[in-house]
């Protein structure tokens, strides 16, 4: 809105016969109520230059947001002529959305590996219940599969996931407890047994094995790759298969399978709602959401290994990643809230293997 000088001349003229004060106290407040009308009418948060937006992400999502970042930025600033400050954080999912409970982090925008680390910053009211119906996919922004790396050649010949118990074999992994990619190998481990005719006892007892042969649990999805890839360490990586493939640019010989049977690992986007309020950054925030489902930001997600969750690029790049023959969900095996209290929770299944296990 255009205030002129003549139209807020125009607001006083009742006013003529006022003293010199008052009518100096009515100019001040004219001024003031036409700064305020401008800025209503210019967009709030788009009248700043510049805005800064908080993303908290798991570790292995780095490499697509370098990617989709600076397109948004662009978009952004071409359309709104600002320009978006990213601050950046990743580290392992439970770990992450543990530093966003706490206030450690003031996320803006949550993109995390499990959608049970979303639901719990929902659960403790930074985020409006019902998150996922806001965005396409219930919230899932990018998926992948387990893959299973073995030693150049795959010299002990493992071919399926009832190789890694066997005692010849050992298995690197991150920790539950602190890793998105670790409760997704958990889950992994147990439904190939129960997602294939075998009794929740087999599944219990194979678990068992795998894990008690397993010597260090790393923190996150990246160092256990870096204990595996760098240091030399096991002879079995089980990880995602977009990590796979990103590692696959910089070792060429690398040796990995898909099981046929695996898990559909569905990763969750959200909007931290309590944080933008206070940051006033919702605007920013639910665009560069909205970005992330966009044909540009899932084309990067597809060429660094991911399975698009948009289905017109998963036709274009699906022959080009090994089909899966069984594929379960978080849901078959219960959905989240059993999973977290039969797999996770103090003294549930987890704790009950590492209990036994002498490390």
């Amino acid at each position: 809105m255009n205030v002129s000088l003549l139209s807020i001349r125009s607001l006083f003229r009742p006013f003529h016969s006022l003293s010199r004060r008052g009518f100096v106290s009515f100019l001040v407040l004219g001024l003031l109520v036409a700064i305020a009308l401008a800025s209503c009418t210019s967009g709030g948060i788009g009248s700043k230059p510049e805005v800064k937006l908080n993303l908290v992400s798991f570790s292995v999502t780095k490499a697509a947001h370098d990617q989709i970042i600076p397109k948004f930025v662009e978009k952004w600033q071409k359309e709104r002529n600002q320009k978006v400050i990213f601050e950046r954080s990743y580290g392992g999912s439970l770990a992450q959305a543990d530093d966003v409970l706490a206030g450690k982090q003031e996320a803006d925008v949550v993109h995390l590996a499990l959608p049970l680390d979303v639901t719990r910053i929902a659960d403790a009211g930074l985020i409006h219940r019902g998150w996922e119906e806001r965005v396409p996919r219930r919230g899932v922004v990018s998926q992948s599969v387990a893959a299973i790396v073995t030693r150049a050649g795959n010299p002990k010949n493992i071919q399926s996931w009832a190789d890694l118990a066997r005692e010849d074999v050992t298995v690197l992994s991150a920790d539950p407890k602190t890793s998105g990619i670790a409760i997704w190998q958990l889950l992994a481990l147990w439904g190939s047994v129960t997602q294939t005719g075998g009794e929740p006892a087999q599944a219990l007892d194979f678990v068992r094995q795998v894990y008690e042969k397993i010597p260090t649990l790393a923190r996150d999805a990246r160092e256990a790759s870096n204990a595996f890839f760098q240091e030399g360490k096991g002879d079995v990586l089980v990880t995602y298969e977009n990590e796979v493939i990103l590692e696959g640019r910089n070792q060429p010989d690398i040796s990995y399978f898909v099981p046929s049977v695996n898990i559909s690992i569905d990763n969750p986007v959200a909007v931290v709602d309590r944080n933008v309020d206070k940051h006033g950054t919702r605007e920013v925030a639910e665009a560069f959401v909205d970005f992330l489902y966009s044909e540009p930001a899932q084309q990067e997600f597809a060429k660094l290994g991911y399975r698009s969750v948009n289905p017109f690029i998963t036709i274009a790049t699906e022959a080009k990643l090994p089909p899966v023959e069984t594929l379960f969900s978080s849901q078959d095996l219960g959905g989240w809230p059993l999973i977290s209290n039969e797999f996770l929770a103090k003294g549930a299944i987890f704790d009950q293997i590492r209990g036994n296990s002498p490390n």
